[in-house]
């Protein structure tokens, strides 16, 4: 069985991947060990967008009266958010089957490894081992929870975030170790369907790798919306009690115990590197990541790694941007292909966060640009102060941009509030083409609406807000 591609994984890099180098005239097959889509479609991305636009609608339900609507005998069925989630990963994953069979590409299920003859080795359910050959091979096998010592998942009462996902039932109390996006994505559910929940979070902030002022907007709506924030705290210990854990807090002031009937651990991701054939080959790794160039090859000719076991954001997005990159260069170097892509720019990769209100940035946050020597111009556009905010009832955050005051390169957007996750690709093609506060100005932005905020926010950098 021999291949010009193989792809190990299927996620939003490895079906990418695969789809783009049977369109570029390669024969190629994917090797998946659980459902098409990878943990994107099937336990993370899509399911999670379904979770939270139930809690959206059930809060929505809650502050009826504040649209001049009466509601009443309204209650989350938890069972039923839980399976409309699932029936959306299904659904996204038949997708991607189709995708596979309308580009023709293999589909081998199995636990895909490379060996010494970089071939690779698929182990079937039933332990059947068959060995395929390809030119090129593209390792993208994601990553998983990452346990900490003492906090370890037992899928019951400690749990991450697949078993948050399909839990039997809701918990009256909730624990969330962390507040990155995983963290805060599942402590607004919860508590939006009524779970008392409490995030601890070992940094000084929520959100820490965003701009402090849109942590401090996060944790006041938070707070706001009655869910409990520990920052500058780690969970020492986790001890099971009766139906419930206890969980002992260090904290600046010194320890306490917290009780609540699940612990979630949401302290980051680690990459799936291990037995996947890397030490058969002696392929290059670094703190848990295969190490690559910028078209994404390893040290090893023909064998190739991308996503989320590779350094940099590990995103969704990044992972598909990057399995095109990865197949293009790979088809230009064997004339499959006019143009050699561009490498990706990680330093102008949206980052987002679904949670309510919602967290969308890119580039430099304020500080990071004072940091790198920067002038600069910062702009602050409240959504209290946009029609279309206080139209929609929505009118918690705002938009933040940040310009270099010399020549005007717009340097980074931080936006917190009603669908700013759909407004930051402004920013992100406006960095990409070099564009100015000038161009900015210039461009018509539609009325009402929540992106005309990028304009107002550019407008208040210059001391020229109309609005404000």
């Amino acid at each position: 069985m021999a291949y010009d591609i193989i792809v190990v994984g299927s996620g939003p890099g490895g079906y990418v991947a695969a789809i783009r180098a049977s369109q570029l005239g390669y024969k190629t097959a994917v090797v998946e060990k659980e459902s098409l889509g990878g943990i994107c479609l099937n336990w993370g991305c899509i399911p999670t967008k379904a979770l939270l636009k139930s809690a959206s609608v059930y809060e929505n339900f809650t502050h009826a009266a504040d649209y001049g609507i009466i509601a009443t005998d309204f209650r989350p069925d938890f069972g039923a958010v839980i399976k409309r989630s699932r029936g959306a990963a299904e659904k996204m994953s038949k997708g991607v089957q189709f995708l596979m069979k309308k580009n023709k590409i293999d589909v081998i299920m199995g636990m895909g490894k490379l060996n010494s003859k970089k071939e690779v080795e698929v182990t079937d359910t039933d332990g059947k081992v068959t060995a395929y050959q390809a030119r090129h091979v593209i390792l993208a096998t994601g990553a998983r929870s990452r346990q900490l010592p003492n906090l370890p998942i037992d899928g019951k009462m400690i749990i991450g975030y697949r078993e948050a996902m399909v839990l039997p039932q809701q918990p009256k109390s909730l624990i969330v170790v962390g507040s990155g996006a995983i963290g805060v994505e599942f402590a607004y559910f919860y508590k939006s369907l009524g779970t008392e929940v409490t995030i601890v979070e070992f940094m000084p902030r929520l959100v820490p790798v965003e701009d402090e002022d849109v942590s401090k907007e996060l944790e006041r709506c938070f707070r706001k919306k009655g869910l409990k924030v520990m920052t500058n705290a780690s969970v020492e210990k986790v001890e099971k009690s009766g139906d419930g854990v206890k969980a002992t807090v260090k904290t600046a002031t010194g320890e306490l115990v917290l009780e609540a009937d699940v612990v979630l651990s949401a302290v980051g991701i680690a990459a799936n590197i291990e037995n996947i054939g890397l030490e058969s080959l002696s392929i290059k790794t670094d703190k848990g990541k295969v190490l690559v160039d910028k078209y994404y090859k390893t040290n090893v000719d023909g064998i190739y790694a991308i996503g989320d076991i590779t350094p940099g954001q590990a995103l969704a997005h990044v992972a598909s941007k990057g399995a095109i990159i990865c197949v293009e260069a790979i088809a230009h170097a064997e004339g499959k292909h006019k143009h050699k892509p561009e490498p990706l720019d990680y330093g102008n990769v949206p980052g987002c966060t679904y949670c309510s209100p919602e967290i969308a940035s890119v580039g430099l946050t304020e500080k990071q640009a004072r940091d790198a020597g920067y002038e600069i111009k910062v702009g602050k556009f409240p959504f209290s102060a946009s029609g279309k905010a206080v139209g929609s009832g929505a009118t918690e955050g705002f938009v933040k941009v940040i310009f270099d005051a010399k020549y005007g390169e717009w340097l980074g957007t931080h936006s917190i509030g009603y669908n700013v996750t759909e407004t930051i690709a402004e920013t992100v093609v406006a960095r990409k083409l070099e564009t100015t506060w000038q161009e900015v100005l210039d461009s018509i932005h539609p009325h009402p609406t929540m992106s005309e905020g990028v304009k107002d926010a550019v407008e208040a950098a210059l001391g020229e807000a109309i609005h404000l």
